[in-house]
């Protein structure tokens, strides 16, 4: 890692999602990895729960808008407010949300090159699990700010009022959120058959950039990636943060930073998967605790992942 410009090893990251006691989902999710990587990761815990809610039981506290301002004021007395990053996932409130799009707005006129990278996180399948008045902030305030995003298809169809049935719709969809703000978008599963089979899903990505002859050009990939046959949860906040990471290493090369962002989750998933039925034992369904990512166990994947995902560039 010595070779590394200093520039490089001191790129900052604001983080603000979720933190829990116990598991892997928001902060949690996505610190480890990027600090693996060599990222300083500062975070805000917009929730402190016990564990996921995806457990029988879970307990904790919720940072409101106030509180949220509250810390970024304290960062900010201190001159310290020089972020290269910022990185959010799911939120339940539109002040905290409005409060967010508020930190970016000045963080980017402190560091006009930062770059936001927002998982707009509405809902899947069809249907919303945030509250619905989230969307238009979502629409109207927070994805002008962004510079990659990261929805999922309903997310995508949502966000642009626009059905995707065709790779053809897909980049359609995929250049209308161009419109709106983010030069990066990658839509990271949908309902479009795959080429490989039922056994794999689709992810899109687009990356609109200015070549240096000033012209403007957009690299458009599709992969095919293998579907697993169980929930996970804080896979969504480490595909984000890995996404931050390998653009960041790789910038105007969508698709390897696509290939690398998938492996790794490929990798941590795979020893996931092998972790939770051991424990479980035979023919028994693993537990939201057994399934919880092994995310320590998997530094060496994400620091070097190998590629186990090709992406086609469309």
């Amino acid at each position: 890692m010595m070779e590394q410009r200093t520039d490089e090893m001191e790129c900052r990251v604001l983080s603000i999602q979720s933190h829990v006691v116990r598991g892997y989902v928001g902060n949690k999710s996505a610190s480890f990895p990027l600090q693996v990587l060599g990222f300083e990761v500062d975070s805000i815990n917009s929730v402190q729960f016990s564990n996921h809610t995806g457990y029988a039981h879970w307990k904790g506290q919720v940072l409101t808008a106030d509180e949220l301002h509250v810390l970024y004021e304290g960062i900010k007395l201190n001159n310290v407010n020089h972020y290269d990053y910022v990185l959010t996932g799911y939120t339940r409130d539109t002040s905290f949300l409005e409060m967010v799009v508020d930190i970016v707005k000045e963080l980017k006129r402190e560091n006009p090159k930062l770059v936001y990278v927002c998982d707009p996180v509405l809902g899947d399948h069809g249907s919303m699990y945030v509250p619905e008045n989230l969307y238009p902030v979502y629409k109207n305030k927070v994805v002008p700010v962004a510079d990659i995003i990261t929805p999922n298809q309903f997310e995508a169809e949502l966000l642009t009022g626009k059905n995707i049935s065709t790779e053809k719709d897909a980049v359609e969809v995929m250049d209308l959120l161009h419109k709106m703000g983010p030069d990066t978008v990658v839509i990271t599963s949908s309902d479009l058959p795959s080429r490989l089979g039922d056994r794999f899903l689709v992810a899109l990505g687009s990356q609109r950039s200015v070549k240096p002859d000033g012209t403007r050009t957009t690299q458009r990939i599709r992969m095919e990636i293998p579907k697993v046959d169980a929930v996970f949860v804080g896979t969504g906040d480490l595909f984000a943060a890995m996404l931050l990471a390998w653009t960041h290493h790789h910038p105007n090369d969508l698709k390897t930073a696509c290939e690398k962002t998938v492996s790794v989750m490929h990798h941590v998933i795979q020893r996931t998967i092998s972790y939770a039925y051991e424990m479980a034992g035979p023919g028994r369904r693993p537990s939201p605790a057994q399934l919880e990512l092994r995310m320590v166990q998997s530094k060496a994947d994400i620091e070097d992942p190998a590629i186990v995902v090709e992406a086609t560039v469309l």
